[in-house]
């Protein structure tokens, strides 16, 4: 099958038994118990399959390692457990381009929980434990313009654990977007919390933001809240980009601007009620960087 073709999507539990389940991602089932049901208390990373390879993948499994630890969680999955699934996947859904999600959550649903699950509350399992599953996802890279505003009442922390890890607490980035879609724009940019500048911005929904300003292209910074995306790391590193404090004048005054993430980079075409002009070639600074020989972000 071609990488444009659907295929069928795909997910794999590491329960129940030790060679874990295949099937359907609405048929398979977590424990009412996990915490990441029950307190979204786990991480995930999202990343391209093109032509039946992952893209990045030795970034995105540093950074989920980098969260886990961060967040005193079990160690997550190593590299040859997950590449052999995510070829499995592959394979036998005959999805060869698409976006695969790997999550890692704490499991054990409190302090005399453990592995079974059986506890509940904040406190942390006794046992340290983890459970693994992935999905994948028929996708194509998204370079359509967006529009978007500011969003009003949710924001990125400037501080939090949480702001430097791919978690799945989501509220407030689904909030923001439900906001942005009901006054007529596509999604939104979160503003940083406890930030000394007054309207910084920190970063989409669900993306990174980078701005062409006069001199080249410019991202804020980690202190602003936003999370340390793949491709962001890989424009810093690679010197494509540079890290500044970034407001809503910022992207009125430059030559454009774009969301980008893993699964794709979209030029700004508005922010509130202004135009902004679109970003040249969005999509070939984002193969660019996709194609970059090997960076550890």
């Amino acid at each position: 099958m071609s990488a444009d073709g659907p295929g069928k999507a795909i997910a794999w539990i590491d329960q129940p038994g030790p060679k874990g389940s295949w099937g359907n991602p609405d048929e398979l089932a977590i424990p009412v118990s996990d915490r990441a049901l029950l307190l979204a208390d786990g991480i995930f990373e999202t990343l391209l399959v093109e032509a039946g390879v992952s893209c990045r993948l030795e970034e995105h499994l540093a950074r989920w390692q980098r969260g886990a630890h961060l967040l005193a969680m079990a160690e997550p999955p190593a590299k040859g457990q997950v590449q052999k699934l995510i070829g499995e996947a592959v394979s036998r859904s005959g999805i060869t381009g698409g976006a695969l999600r790997l999550n890692w959550s704490r499991a054990g649903g409190g302090p005399s929980g453990g592995p079974s699950g059986a506890g509940r509350g904040l406190d942390l399992p006794s046992e340290q434990s983890g459970r693994f599953w992935l999905q994948l996802n028929p996708y194509r890279p998204n370079f359509a313009p967006v529009r978007l505003f500011v969003s009003p009442t949710e924001s990125r922390s400037a501080t939090s654990l949480l702001s430097c890890c791919k978690t799945m607490a989501y509220g407030a980035a689904i909030q923001a977007r439900r906001q942005a879609v009901a006054a007529g724009f596509d999604d939104a940019l979160l503003p940083c919390s406890g930030a000394p500048h007054p309207g910084e911005l920190s970063c989409g929904t669900s993306a990174n933001l980078l701005v062409l300003s006069s001199s080249g292209w410019i991202t804020p910074p980690l202190a602003s809240g936003c999370l340390p995306g793949v491709m962001r790391g890989l424009a810093l590193q690679l010197g494509l980009a540079k890290e500044k404090v970034i407001g809503a004048a910022d992207l009125h005054a430059s030559a454009g601007a774009l969301l980008i993430n893993s699964l794709g980079c979209r030029p700004i075409s508005q922010l509130g009620d202004q135009p902004l002009p679109i970003a040249p070639e969005p999509e070939a600074l984002w193969r660019q960087l996709l194609a970059a020989p090997g960076i550890t972000t």
